[in-house]
């Protein structure tokens, strides 16, 4: 499956919370992101993540482990992506340093999600605050078959759009490359 996201950077969050309000009900996450690499870069070299990604919710506490290809969209970076729940995140991070693996960046990023339907698709939107970087970031993603791609980041600009967001707002910055520049700086 090819995740169709776009980000964009939020200029007005309080608004936006009201808008995603309408469309479902919200749900308070703080993600504990840890992404991992071979010694040598190989991972990023060829445009590829590994994720070890903990979510802490009102509810329960899960971990997932994700890998994500190489973009198929240069202009929206999407990617496929592939993804499975873990029972024991000690055992997941203790396998992957095994198989030598190394965590690169670690960080958090605390979300706030919504899962609705649009335009005929499952969508969920995470409105996302990372406490090292400035600003609120919405990210808006429905899952589909790399044949259905385009359709599916039109209707995704599509309703960035009803929430108000511009085309001027969409960014592909990504986390990990701003947090690292700001543990840099």
């Amino acid at each position: 499956m090819i995740e169709a996201e776009l980000k964009a950077r939020v200029h007005a969050p309080e608004t936006m919370l009201r808008h995603l309000d309408g469309h479902a009900v919200g749900r308070a996450e703080v993600y504990k992101d840890t992404y991992y690499d071979t010694p040598d870069g190989a991972l990023e070299a060829r445009d590829a993540e590994l994720r070890v990604r903990t979510v802490h919710g009102q509810h329960e506490t899960r971990t997932v482990l994700t890998y994500k290809g190489a973009r198929v969209d240069e202009e929206t970076g999407s990617k496929p992506e592939h993804e499975t729940r873990v029972e024991d995140a000690e055992a997941v991070h203790a396998m992957l340093r095994g198989l030598g693996y190394l965590p690169v960046i670690a960080f958090e990023k605390r979300c706030r999600n919504y899962d609705f339907e649009a335009h005929g698709r499952q969508m969920l939107a995470t409105l996302v605050r990372v406490p090292e970087i400035d600003g609120t970031f919405i990210e808006l993603e429905t899952l589909v078959d790399e044949g259905d791609l385009t359709a599916a980041l039109a209707d995704v600009r599509a309703v960035l759009s009803d929430l108000g967001i511009d085309a001027d707002d969409l960014t592909r910055e990504l986390y990990t490359e701003a947090v690292r520049a700001r543990r840099a700086a």
